[in-house]
C-alpha cells in the first residue's frame, strides 16, 4: 500500500487564505526533483502571496526544477467560468519558468501540480480550487493530494503536451487505463481524463453513470449546462430515482440563461434547466455578479457522486468545458464517496435556505 490521498474541502468563510497558502506552501516545500503547476487563475495578495512565493522561491533554490502554466487573454466581460486574473508581476516574481497559455477561444482551465514525477513519492495536487485569496476563502472547493506515481506521470503527459505546443486546441486525445491508489489503508480505482481531446466523453461518462444510478446522486458545479447531462437529469425527474441532492451557482446559471434565450441552437435549454432544478432537490447559491473588483464568492466545487464513484477535477458540467483544457478524474471508493456526500450535504443544507425572493 502507498500513502493515502487527502483531501480538503473549502467552505465560504470558514478558513483563512493564509491557511490553504500554507498547504500549498507545504506541498511545494516537499518536492525534491521537480514541481509542474498548471493553474487556470493566479492573484495572490498579502501573505498568502508572501507564503507561496516563498515556497516556489525555495524550491528553485534547492535545485528543484519548477516549470508553471497559466491562462491569458480571455475577454469576454461577463463570461462563465469567470475569466482569469493572472498576475504577471507576481508570476515573474516567483523567478522560476513560466508560460501563458491563450485562453482564445478555449480556456486553459485545469488547476493542478505534480510533484516529483517518475519517482516513488510522486504526488498530484488537483480539484477545482484557483490560486486566489478569494478561491481560499469565499468559495466551495476541493482539493486533492494523491501519491501515485502512475497517476502522476499522466498528468505530467498533459502537462508537458501544453507546456510544448502553448496550445489547448489537441490536447488530451488520449485514453488513460485506471491506476490505483489508496484512501484510508483501502483500495481506490483511479480514472482520469483530459479535455478537450476526450471532452465528450466526460459528459458521458457521468451521465452514464447518473442514468443507471441505484442509491444516491448528488451533483455541486457552478453550472450545468451539457445537453447530455441535462437530457439524463430530466429523464431522471420523470421516474422513481435514488436519493438525489444538487447545488449550483445561481447568478451564473441566471447569466446562462439569458445567453440561451437569445442562442437560437440552445433555447431548449432553459425549459430544460428550470424543468430539472424544480423537480429535483436542487439548492443554490446567490452570489455577487462578476467584475474585475468585485468579490469573488462563486460556489465553485466540481463534484459529481454516483453510488461509490466519485467525479471532480476542474470540469463544470458544461458544454463549453469539453473543448477547455480540464481534467477529469474519477475514483471508486464507498469511504471515499461518503466523505464527499458529507461535504455535498452540508453545502446544500448551507443554500436551501435561501429565500424564496433571491432565488427567482
Amino acid at each position: 500500500m502507498t500513502s493515502s490521498l487527502e483531501l480538503s474541502f473549502l467552505q465560504d468563510g470558514a478558513q483563512p487564505a493564509e491557511r490553504v497558502a500554507g498547504e500549498l506552501a507545504d506541498f511545494i516545500s516537499g518536492a525534491q526533483r521537480s514541481i509542474d503547476i498548471a493553474i487556470y487563475d493566479l492573484n495572490l495578495t498579502d501573505g498568502p502571496a508572501e507564503q507561496v512565493r516563498a515556497a516556489v522561491r525555495a524550491a528553485a533554490g534547492r535545485g528543484v526544477a519548477v516549470r508553471l502554466l497559466y491562462n491569458v487573454d480571455f475577454p469576454n466581460p461577463i463570461p462563465v467560468p469567470p475569466p482569469s486574473q493572472a498576475d504577471t508581476a507576481f508570476i515573474a516574481s516567483l523567478g522560476v519558468s513560466t508560460k501563458p497559455v491563450s485562453g482564445v477561444p478555449d480556456l486553459m482551465h485545469h488547476k493542478y501540480l505534480v510533484r516529483d514525477v517518475a519517482t516513488d513519492s510522486a504526488t498530484v495536487w488537483t480539484g477545482s480550487t484557483n490560486w486566489t485569496n478569494d478561491s481560499w476563502t469565499r468559495e466551495e472547493n476541493v482539493i486533492i493530494k494523491i501519491p501515485s506515481t502512475a497517476l502522476a506521470a499522466e498528468y505530467a503527459k498533459n502537462f508537458v503536451e501544453l507546456w510544448e505546443t502553448g496550445r489547448v486546441e489537441g490536447s488530451g486525445k488520449y485514453d488513460l487505463a485506471g491506476v490505483p491508489v489508496v484512501y484510508r489503508d483501502t483500495p481506490v480505482k483511479a480514472h482520469l481524463v483530459f479535455a478537450p481531446g476526450r471532452g465528450r466523453q466526460m459528459a458521458h461518462m457521468i451521465a452514464d453513470r447518473i442514468a443507471h444510478a441505484r442509491r444516491r446522486i448528488r451533483v455541486c458545479s457552478p453550472v450545468i449546462t451539457a445537453g447530455v447531462i441535462l437530457g439524463t437529469l430530466g429523464d431522471l425527474a420523470h421516474k422513481s430515482h435514488p436519493d438525489f441532492k444538487g447545488v449550483f451557482d445561481r447568478t451564473q446559471m441566471a447569466e446562462v440563461l439569458g445567453q440561451w434565450r437569445v442562442d437560437p441552437h440552445a433555447t431548449w435549454k432553459g425549459p430544460a434547466f428550470q424543468a430539472v432544478s424544480s423537480a429535483l432537490a436542487f439548492a443554490s447559491k446567490v452570489t455577487t455578479p462578476y467584475t474585475p473588483t468585485s468579490v469573488h464568492d462563486f460556489m465553485h466545487a466540481k463534484i459529481t457522486v454516483v453510488d461509490n464513484t466519485v467525479f471532480t477535477g476542474s470540469y463544470n458540467l458544461s458544454h463549453a468545458g469539453e473543448d477547455n483544457a480540464e481534467n477529469l478524474l474519477a475514483l471508486d471508493s464507498a469511504p471515499l464517496a461518503d466523505r464527499f456526500v458529507e461535504f455535498i450535504d452540508a453545502v446544500f443544507a448551507r443554500y436551501a435556505a435561501t429565500p424564496a425572493a433571491a432565488r427567482q
